[in-house]
């Protein structure tokens, strides 16, 4: 049994969370991937139409004895604007959602105390967060060419640097 465990975080275009995720100590791996929907091995295509219920994601693979889930949603919090309803940018509609898919009953809690700390005391206070809390459900893989696609096609990220 791996000692790893798994994260799954929407903040808009999954691309330049899987960038930034995979800088940080501990994170073993970042997956571009899909969930949240109705529709079963949906693609791209269909996830950009907003008509499947998706939201792109990255599923985080990471060893908790290096980095804690609270760090992953500290970096969560930092990397998109979690007050903007189904928008990130110019990226626009439901696939582009704020959500934190949990994975048990632990990362809920801590989830619905990050949230509440940030609206409380963090960067987006003055305004209204509009982040989902979630059970996870399946989780698809999305398709090659979204894997690691930043570092392989040299283009800048449409998230927020580090404030």
């Amino acid at each position: 049994m791996s000692q790893y465990r798994i994260a799954t975080l929407g903040a808009g275009c999954f691309w330049g969370v899987e960038h930034f995720l995979r800088q940080i100590p501990g994170v073993k791996a970042v997956v571009c991937g899909y969930m949240g929907g109705h529709v079963e091995h949906p693609t791209y295509p269909e996830v950009k139409s907003g008509q499947t219920g998706h939201a792109e994601v990255v599923q985080v693979e990471f060893d908790p004895n290096e980095v804690d889930f609270e760090t992953l949603l500290t970096f969560f919090w930092q990397h998109h604007n979690p007050t903007t309803l189904n928008q990130q940018g110019e990226d626009i509609g439901s696939q582009y959602r704020s959500v934190i898919f949990f994975h048990d009953e632990t990362q809920r809690l801590a989830a619905e105390v990050s949230k509440a700390t940030q609206q409380r005391d963090g960067y987006w206070k003055a305004k209204r967060i509009v982040t989902e809390i979630c059970p996870a459900s399946t989780f698809w893989r999305a398709e090659e060419y979204h894997q690691n696609y930043l570092a392989r096609n040299e283009q800048p990220s449409c998230h927020l640097p580090f404030y």
